[in-house]
């Protein structure tokens, strides 16, 4: 897998069409404080930039398997039966959690 460097411009070839990416300032609001404090430290420690980290993180999630891309409905789930023995189970947490 090839990593995008955002400082170079890289050309995509996908069948008879050229995309060239070029970098881009762009505002991302609404993000965690925190969150931005801790991606800020651990890109300098990494001797990145924030850019060079959103950028691979970006990356990494379109990279995963999409796991919500079967939508179903809560009508196509099936019950599944308890292993014997647990007939009472629902008495037996009721009894642990509500004894005094």
């Amino acid at each position: 897998m090839q990593t995008l460097d955002q400082a170079d411009a890289l050309s995509l070839h996908h069948k008879n069409t050229c995309v060239t990416k070029h970098p881009m300032d762009t505002t991302i609001r609404n993000i965690d404080e925190k969150m931005y404090r801790a991606l800020k430290a651990k890109a300098a420690l990494a001797g990145k930039t924030v850019g060079e980290m959103v950028n691979e993180a970006i990356q990494v999630y379109l990279a995963r398997p999409d796991a919500h891309a079967k939508r179903g409905s809560l009508k196509d789930l099936k019950p599944e039966e308890y292993p014997s023995g647990n007939e009472r189970l629902s008495e037996e947490v009721d009894a642990i959690v509500y004894s005094s």
